[in-house]
């Protein structure tokens, strides 16, 4: 490679960059091994179990079975995990009563009923507790 610089060419070689370290890696094994799974199926458990009771209370009630209704299953595809919120209230297959609710939906003879949009608001504060309670648990590790 050569580098121009003020009308003379320079030309430049293998550079060559060491790091030497002393000591050993004990402590940062030891703060790996922790930090490998801070989040535990407990911790999951209790977000889930939260936004439940918090859809429950925000859903709209005639019946009560869409409120009722309301579940979570943790998934992990081996890199990561979700939880993941259903409502079990469908119609015919696959009218879900939960999801027309809060985004609104046709009547069948040409009208419109609006959405409440109650899901998002109900379920946001979990997801911003979960992201602090998590934070805290990794920066304290």
């Amino acid at each position: 490679m050569q580098l121009e610089e003020a009308n003379r060419i320079v030309e430049v070689k293998n550079v060559k960059i060491v790091f030497k370290s002393h000591g050993d890696f004990s402590r940062l094994r030891r703060y790996l091994s922790k930090v490998k799974d801070p989040v535990t199926l407990k911790h999951l458990q209790k977000y889930g179990e939260e936004g439940v009771r918090l859809l429950k209370e925000a859903t709209p009630v005639d019946s009560g079975t869409t409120a009722a209704s309301w579940s979570y299953e943790i998934e992990n595809d081996g890199s990561r995990y979700s939880i993941v919120f259903y409502n079990s209230n469908v119609v015919d297959g696959w009218f879900n009563v939960a999801l027309m609710l809060d985004v609104g939906h046709g009547t069948g003879k040409g009208g419109w009923v609006e959405g409440l949009n109650y899901i998002d608001p109900a379920i946001q504060p979990v997801f911003e507790k979960m992201a602090r309670d998590l934070w805290m648990e990794v920066t304290n590790l």
